[in-house]
């Protein structure tokens, strides 16, 4: 057994200390999923990386976690939500909603690119797929946000590794289509281009 699952396993038997220990054991895994996920964010951002770790660990809060990669799911999820919440912002301040409440530490940030588009788009078709199949959906969070196996997600998921595998190809195209539909619809309707599958096509 690992430090971490023991841990994590004294944190589910309300071990308080367990908690202050476990976050020095798993800093460094944080960060580099952190760095990964900034590396999607547009240039000049402002949140850094031990920000966006920080912040996530606050969200995790006194959650449960089974094993070691459902900590790092739960984790990795918390950091894609920080990220939305603040593209969401950037979207609307774009749109000039609340432009009377700027808070003067967003002010350095820079307009919308596309990147947030895109970000938005996969959110927008991951919460449809949710919906439609609450598994699957959970297998594209552990394996495009957590960057977990198909080993480690099959595990979380109690499904075998051949299931996980075809139910992440049906996902994959499920959320294509669903992207190119709302790219489309988007287009039409405004008669500029917007984002499409990029997003998703670089997940393998």
């Amino acid at each position: 057994m690992s430090d971490v699952t023991r841990l994590l396993e004294a944190i589910q038997h309300g071990d308080a200390r367990a908690g202050e220990e476990l976050l020095p054991l798993v800093y460094a895994e944080l960060r580099q999923l952190a760095r990964a996920k900034m590396a999607r964010e547009q240039p000049g951002h402002t949140l850094q990386a031990t920000a966006l770790v920080h912040e996530a660990w606050l969200r995790l809060g006194d959650q449960r976690f089974e094993n070691r990669a459902h900590f790092f799911a739960a984790a990795a999820e918390a950091m894609r939500r920080i990220l939305i919440d603040r593209a969401r912002r950037r979207q609307a301040a774009k749109h000039g909603a609340g432009a009377e409440h700027v808070d003067v530490n967003e002010v350095e940030i820079a307009a919308p690119t596309e990147k947030d588009d895109e970000l938005l788009a996969i959110h927008d078709a991951l919460t449809a797929l949710e919906a439609h199949d609450a598994r699957r959906a959970e297998l594209v969070k552990l394996r495009y946000f957590a960057g977990l196996s198909f080993e480690e997600a099959a595990e979380i998921l109690q499904v075998s590794i051949p299931t996980a595998k075809r139910d992440w190809t049906y996902a994959k195209v499920w959320l294509y289509r669903r992207i190119q539909d709302g790219a489309s619809h988007e287009k039409s309707n405004s008669g500029t281009p917007q984002v499409g599958s990029r997003g998703f096509e670089r997940v393998e």
